[in-house]
């Protein structure tokens, strides 16, 4: 994968419209294929934070244009919501931003191309035009993954792991940073402000123990935020069916939406992953086969005094990541909710406080 070039070519927007022949054609222009006359946009995903949209390239010069290279269809990927609200959100964009134009390439882990990226100074409106991976299909968070799917998940989830496990380095780059004892006090006052907002739409589907573990969360989840930090490593944040693109070979899987990019214990990502998406008795029956899929991958990219056991109590540990995620993004989504969305956070925080219920993380503080 390759840093895009000329990032400030065209600029950045968060209308459809904007994203005209003339403005792909200047952002495009380092690939040397010549100019774009037509676009056919489509809209994709039911995104929480942003829209996403499906453009179909017509090039002036097709045989320099495929000598080129150059992509015959493509996914931009924009800002959403109105502006106080992206306001809230606007780290998320930076981080997104950040991951395409530099972090990524430092990695292993299976993600779009990115053919060109702008983003203005205040991080509100942004622009990311990036592969179109079909004819790979996202997961659905509702559905959940096949044990299958998950080891190859957490195989490519290692990607991101290891190639990044305690590197100093990270701590240099402006968009990332371990979390403070001080802003991990803001982050839980935060997180137990929403959860009663959570509660009340969400009640027709969850359990008064679902309540009980999202109640309990609230005293000692700003703990939780601090831990792991001698053993950091880039994490996804919300890496979960909805953001994974499976392929047809059934071994192959990309990851989308890196807007929750940060430093943290890499079971955060791994116990998210497995505590929401699958159901408890699959997750009970096999998440010993599959952290252990996760760990002998970690190992390739020569991660040392890790053990197995520890890496086993991170995924436990991490499984907080589940609660913390779906409250946030539920109570503060950009998009309007639908049964789809209902149906997605419903799942995660089922399922998650399951896990929690079982896993007992906070005795691992």
């Amino acid at each position: 994968m390759t840093t895009p070039t000329n990032l400030l070519s065209a600029p950045p927007t968060d209308e459809i419209a904007d994203l005209s022949p003339v403005w792909l054609s200047q952002a495009l222009q380092h690939i040397g294929a010549g100019a774009v006359t037509a676009v056919l946009p489509t809209r994709v995903g039911t995104g929480q934070m942003g829209t996403s949209w499906q453009l179909e390239l017509t090039w002036a010069e097709p045989e320099l244009a495929h000598a080129a290279g150059a992509p015959t269809s493509l996914v931009a990927k924009m800002a959403g919501g109105d502006p106080a609200t992206r306001t809230l959100i606007s780290d998320g964009y930076r981080n997104e931003f950040v991951w395409y134009t530099g972090v990524s390439i430092t990695t292993t882990i299976e993600t779009p191309h990115c053919w060109y990226a702008t983003i203005t100074e205040d991080n509100t409106v942004f622009v990311l035009l990036l592969d179109d991976l079909s004819p790979a299909l996202p997961g659905v968070q509702a559905q959940g993954v096949t044990i299958e799917q998950a080891h190859i998940s957490a195989r490519n989830l290692a990607g991101l792991h290891g190639p990044r496990w305690r590197d100093d380095s990270l701590l240099s780059v402006p968009a990332l940073s371990l979390a403070t004892p001080e802003g991990a006090q803001f982050h839980e006052q935060i997180f137990a402000g929403a959860v009663p907002t959570f509660i009340e739409r969400f009640r027709p589907w969850i359990s008064d123990d679902d309540i009980a573990v999202m109640n309990d969360l609230t005293l000692w989840i700003g703990e939780w935020l601090v831990a792991g930090q001698d053993r950091f490593t880039l994490i996804h944040g919300d890496y979960r069916p909805d953001n994974l693109m499976f392929f047809p070979d059934g071994t192959t899987v990309s990851t989308l939406d890196w807007q929750t990019l940060g430093l943290g214990f890499g079971g955060r990502d791994l116990g998210y992953f497995l505590a929401t998406s699958l159901d408890s008795d699959e997750r009970r029956t096999h998440e010993r086969d599959i952290v252990t899929t996760y760990y002998e991958a970690l190992k390739e990219h020569s991660v040392v005094d890790f053990s197995f056991d520890q890496c086993f109590v991170d995924y436990r540990l991490g499984m907080v990541q589940g609660p913390l995620i779906t409250i946030l993004g539920a109570v503060y989504a950009t998009a309007v909710p639908s049964d789809e969305s209902n149906a997605m956070f419903s799942a995660m925080i089922t399922r998650s406080c399951a896990a929690i219920r079982e896993h007992n993380p906070q005795s691992l503080l």
